[in-house]
């Protein structure tokens, strides 16, 4: 199967960035606000995620020292 090219790829976003604006009652300001704001959560899942992350690291290593 081949991979989808470039230009697939950002026909795809701009009709995804199509849906958010409608979403957003047409307004580009509004919808640039929605993405900031999805970004900033996703940004603290992945901050989580690592803290966690490294807590099981630094647990494992201490582990196999003993």
């Amino acid at each position: 199967m081949p991979h989808p090219t470039t230009n697939e790829y950002l026909d795809e976003y701009d009709r995804e960035l199509d849906k958010i604006v409608a979403a957003c009652d047409g307004d580009p300001r509004s919808a640039l606000k929605a993405l900031l704001l999805v970004n900033e959560q996703l940004e603290h899942i992945l901050n989580c995620l690592n803290a966690e992350l490294v807590k099981h690291v630094l647990r494992h290593r201490r582990q196999t020292l003993h």
